[in-house]
């Protein structure tokens, strides 16, 4: 892997959940798209690299960004390539998450290694309702222990989700898979050494997840995909105390414009020692730690 994250860089934070498209899913129309963006009542917004460099420029944030790799559920191939040049071409902007989809087997083991040797890319983003997936599956023990070995962080989707949402039979989407207990608390317990993010409030989850985190000191919580003045009253009290140093800034770009989100996550009740850990200390220092250097305090 390339280096570590910049700690002088001068940034205000680092929004740890930014979606590219790229390959087939740059130039074809995904159906669930539309009810996703009806979903979170978003207008499609720019999505190009550059365009999107230049928004986090423009607001002092880095992002970490990343496709979503469903091939074997869309028939739809992305680009880690693709991640990497935005990384490459932006390199004071981007941090780069690799996706694969755990169906490809030996396949997504390849790819791990070559996106974190070849590549560069810090960690791997998976979907488990978008690629259909239990996390706590056996058959995919192989791809943490990849990820672990590598030091990569995984980030994994929790919750429910807007990709179907609102339409018959949500689009084939199973929201089990997105359940925090058992699923994504046994990768935690069977992979100690594997620093994960439980992305997004787990809503109707949410009092699971904030369990996961506060057990399981190799567990993190970004608060992507939710309008911060509709966070549970739980995770805010969590946040600003038993979970400070675990829970971190995360947009969902595009469908949550960030701007939004930070303004909105400034009308919380939240301490101010407390909101730089939120939107930048605690990012910088799972990026550039250990599972053992970012253990909760």
């Amino acid at each position: 892997m390339e280096g570590t994250y910049n700690k002088d860089s001068g940034s205000k934070g680092i929004d740890v959940h930014v979606h590219l498209r790229t390959g087939d899913r740059r130039t074809v129309t995904d159906p669930r798209l539309a009810a996703a963006q009806a979903y979170f009542k978003t207008a499609p917004q720019a999505q190009g690299v550059d365009d999107i460099a230049s928004l986090y420029r423009r607001i002092g944030y880095r992002a970490v960004i990343f496709d979503v790799d469903q091939e074997s559920q869309t028939g739809l191939k992305i680009s880690n390539d693709e991640v990497a040049q935005a990384v490459r071409s932006y390199p004071d902007v981007f941090i780069g998450f690799a996706s694969v989809d755990p169906w490809k087997g030996k396949a997504a083991l390849k790819e791990i290694r070559r996106c974190a040797t070849d590549l560069g890319l810090r960690g791997v983003k998976f979907q488990p309702l978008s690629q259909a997936f239990f996390p706590n599956d056996k058959r995919f023990g192989p791809i943490y222990e990849l990820c672990q070995e590598l030091n990569l962080i995984v980030i994994f989707h929790t919750g429910t989700t807007g990709i179907g949402a609102g339409t018959p039979g949500g689009q084939g989407i199973h929201l089990k898979f997105g359940k925090p207990i058992p699923y994504l608390d046994d990768v935690a317990a069977d992979f100690p050494k594997l620093r994960i993010i439980g992305a997004h409030p787990s809503w109707p989850w949410q009092e699971e997840m904030l369990a996961v985190a506060r057990h399981k000191s190799n567990v993190y919580i970004d608060l992507s995909g939710w309008a911060p003045k509709y966070f549970p009253e739980s995770l805010v009290q969590y946040a600003n105390t038993l979970l400070q140093d675990k829970v971190m800034f995360g947009s969902d770009f595009p469908l949550m414009n960030p701007e939004r989100w930070l303004k909105e996550f400034a009308d919380l009740p939240i301490r101010d020692e407390v909101r730089k850990k939120i939107l930048h200390d605690n990012a910088v220092r799972l990026f550039d730690g250990s599972p053992e250097e970012t253990s909760v305090r």
